[in-house]
């Protein structure tokens, strides 16, 4: 299983991303945690993403949920996924309807796909949301809002915490506080970390 898991965007070090995929990897981008905002809003996050991992020398496109019926034979046509911050509540429903959270978990721990991502990215592949209402609107999901994680990671994530030029990093404070109230585990991480597995390999940079 190989993942590269970012606080905040690319983090200090996405050298470290890209040696997780082959030369000039294709990227399948989900952006699906910002469904909610304007269209033309979102277009210009989706774009701000393919750029940034076009200079890492990746070949990234986005891959929209809302668009796929066949996810399993859609991810197979790249190396990893890079998975977008934004609200985990909408991120998960969008999961949840396409059928990504069942393929997708297969799919990492097979070794068939990276998994990449920031802030939403990491924060889905827990075992649970709960906490993070917090800090993300839960009512923003429209339908049933889903409280467990893909369950790729046995502990919880906050990002952003002590990262006085993030606007949540407050919010996630409190986030974190709740964990250790309810002895939730989590991991703390603050901007420009990122938590890098690959296999038995697993390193906070």
């Amino acid at each position: 299983m190989k993942l590269y898991l970012s606080s905040f965007r690319l983090g200090d070090h996405p050298e470290r991303l890209v040696a997780l995929l082959p030369p000039g990897g294709r990227v399948a981008v989900i952006c699906n945690s910002i469904d909610t905002e304007d269209p033309a809003v979102r277009r210009e996050k989706v774009a701000d993403e393919i750029t940034w991992l076009t200079e890492l020398g990746l070949h990234p496109e986005e891959l929209d949920l809302r668009d796929e019926t066949d996810l399993r034979a859609r991810f197979l046509e790249y190396d990893g996924v890079w998975v977008r911050g934004g609200n985990v509540f909408v991120l998960r429903a969008a999961m949840a309807r396409s059928g990504a959270d069942k393929v997708l978990p297969e799919l990492v721990r097979d070794g068939q796909l990276v998994y990449a991502g920031y802030s939403a990215g990491p924060c889905v592949l827990t075992p649970s949301l709960r906490g993070l209402e917090l800090c993300d609107d839960a009512d923003a999901v429209d339908g049933e809002l889903i409280w467990d994680g893909l369950g790729l990671l046995d502990h919880a994530i906050v990002p952003h915490l002590d990262s006085p030029g993030h606007p949540e990093t407050e919010l996630l404070a409190k986030v974190a506080e709740l964990y250790d109230r309810t002895g939730v585990p989590y991991l703390p991480m603050r901007d420009g970390q990122a938590l890098v597995i690959d296999g038995d390999h697993r390193e906070l940079i």
